[in-house]
């Protein structure tokens, strides 16, 4: 991948650009912009005032506050810090104002140049109703959905009676799993709805909703688009994105595999033609739902770079965010066909996340973070030894790009690197890495995951489940022994030879004395004793029950939200319920025990 040095270009429109975001896309925007001869600069909030893309950018700016609003979706202050740096274009990355044609509009209104599609264009594609309404009059398939954004979930239940359940209730505006919720009982659609709303609310800004026919085992397949203002519309490949976790992903690998040629030539095709109609330039995804029937359906359009753009670029050969800058100065694509794959790629997606709890966040402070290293490989982070993982934002640490000559030596790449890589001080998600790179569902001649097998079908393949992945966080020190002239490893926990200690056994819990108390991983884990300790550090959204009720087992006792999105917290027994002294926007720590069931 090359990127032409931008700098003096006859346009003048690219000189220096403010990076609207934060984390290890700000870093990777920071670094592309190095390459293309452009000076960057940073914005951070005071949680972010030790991070990463500080560093990697020529100057950086503080945005004051700590939530998003306050900060990284505060287009006035952006647009100040723009001003005084003497930035000529913004770049948003992704999420936070990045499909905000608002935001785009007010940048094109101070002067600045938008590293992006059109406010039209992100209005069209952006909102996902008008996208529907795109794709249907362009002739893509679609499932059965709302036409318009719904008001109450009673529209939803009526949706529900008159094409069945499951139904998918999503955020008008936005993606990346926040405000998506897939429903199965229609009983559950009153809750779902106000759930999924104010996740979009926090996450976008925008709380309206719609709702489509979910439609069973879907693999998640989505095109990547580069399209200039020369009328050049370019397809840099595919993607398969299935393995997700609350529709949050957690493996892309390109190009998508197992697809037939005719699938193939919907999803590339229906990409071009769906950009073309809504004059659409810049970067952007088309994604689209594989039914198990093999049905291919219109999902929707990120009018943005992707999370998992590295993964493309790394079989295509193109730099992603080079074309952005390309195409953001006023020149043509450097390229004007669709490129041929070279081999074929993984990245696996590094989350600050408790695999052994369901995935639920875990903000903190990493204490070591060491890349792996050999062919093929690629590592985009945005942290490093010391620093902090606040809870206030996404739980995305770094992307591990794993690059073969073929699928089967790309997972055998990746399998080796995921044994190298190391990071201590957060839970991650690396250890359900390390196990699905030999998963039979994923590494068989077909590809029998879908969006939800992860929450509903997963099995582990290397030995260990949900009841003992515990085992996959113990820090372990690996001894050479030479014996006979032959080297033999031993491994065992580094616990046992001083290092870091075992948690003590938890101390007995007095009743009515749970407010402030901590509960022991297991307890987290398992509600041990009729505690309902919290699973993550957040904030209580609400109660979903009264002090003093009677609950059953499994019932949900309160809501809790860290990291944009939110988890309901069960009754582990049966009982009469005890609330601790705790209100809604309440922040609570990992283990504090927010009730007991007795």
């Amino acid at each position: 991948m090359t990127a032409p040095d931008l700098s003096h270009t006859p346009t003048g429109h690219v000189s220096k650009v403010l990076i609207a975001n934060r984390g290890e896309i700000a870093v990777r925007i920071a670094r592309a912009a190095r390459d293309a001869g452009l000076k960057s600069v940073a914005v951070y909030s005071e949680a972010d005032i030790e991070s990463l893309h500080i560093q990697a950018a020529d100057e950086a700016y503080a945005l004051r506050g700590v939530s998003a609003l306050e900060t990284y979706m505060n287009v006035p202050a952006l647009l100040d810090i723009a001003v005084r740096a003497g930035a000529d274009a913004v770049h948003p990355g992704y999420g936070f104002l990045s499909e905000n044609a608002d935001f785009a509009r007010a940048v094109i209104d101070a002067g600045l140049t938008w590293v992006g599609p059109s406010p039209e264009a992100i209005e069209t594609l952006g909102n996902k109703v008008a996208a529907r309404q795109l794709a249907t009059t362009a002739g893509a398939p679609l499932a059965p959905g709302t036409q318009d954004p719904i008001s109450n979930w009673e529209d939803a239940r009526a949706f529900a009676e008159q094409y069945g359940m499951p139904i998918a209730i999503k955020a008008a505006f936005g993606g990346g799993g926040r405000g998506l919720k897939v429903v199965n009982n229609i009983d559950d659609i009153e809750e779902a709805f106000l759930s999924a709303g104010r996740e979009a609310r926090a996450a976008f800004g925008n709380d309206e909703c719609y709702v489509e026919k979910f439609l069973t085992k879907p693999r998640h397949v989505e095109a990547q688009v580069l399209a200039d203002t020369h009328g050049n519309v370019v397809v840099v490949g595919t993607r398969d994105c299935s393995v997700q976790r609350r529709f949050q992903k957690l493996i892309e690998e390109a190009p998508a595999p197992f697809l037939t040629p005719e699938q193939n030539e919907q999803i590339i095709e229906g990409s071009r033609k769906l950009c073309r109609a809504a004059n659409y330039t810049g970067a952007g995804t088309v994604e689209y739902i594989v039914a198990e029937d093999g049905t291919v359906s219109f999902l929707e359009v990120n009018t943005r770079v992707q999370v998992e753009h590295p993964v493309t670029e790394v079989v295509s050969g193109v730099d992603i965010i080079a074309e952005q800058f390309r195409i953001a100065a006023g020149l043509p694509l450097s390229i004007t066909q669709d490129p041929e794959p070279v081999g074929h790629a993984f990245e696996f997606r590094i989350n600050a996340e408790d695999a052994a709890n369901g995935f639920v966040p875990s903000p903190g402070t990493v204490t070591t973070f060491e890349a792996p290293t050999g062919p093929g490989i690629r590592v985009d982070a945005g942290v490093r030894s010391g620093s902090t993982i606040p809870g206030v934002y996404d739980s995305l640490m770094a992307k591990l790009i794993v690059h073969g000559p073929t699928r089967d030596i790309a997972l055998r790449r990746a399998e080796d690197a995921l044994a190298e890589l190391t990071i201590r001080g957060v839970r991650t998600v690396i250890p359900f890495h390390r196990d699905i790179v030999g998963h039979p569902a994923f590494t068989g001649e077909s590809l029998d995951v879908y969006t939800n097998w992860v929450d509903k079908e997963y099995q582990p393949g290397r030995g260990f489940g949900w009841e003992d992945v515990e085992e996959g966080y113990v820090d372990r020190t690996n001894v050479g022994i030479e014996i006979d002239g032959r080297m033999h490893t031993i491994s065992f926990p580094t616990a046992l030879i001083g290092g870091a200690k075992p948690a003590a056994p938890a101390e007995p819990r007095p009743a009515g004395t749970f407010v402030a108390q901590e509960a022991s991983a297991t307890e987290v884990a398992t509600g041990v004793g009729g505690g309902v300790p919290c699973p993550y550090t957040g904030t209580l959204v609400g109660w979903k029950v009264e002090d003093g009720d009677e609950v059953e087992e499994g019932q949900t006792i309160a809501i809790i939200e860290a990291m944009k999105m939110e988890s309901p917290v069960h009754a582990p027994q049966a009982g009469k319920v005890q609330l601790a002294a705790l209100n809604p926007g309440d922040e609570v720590q990992r283990g504090d025990v927010l009730a007991v069931v007795s």
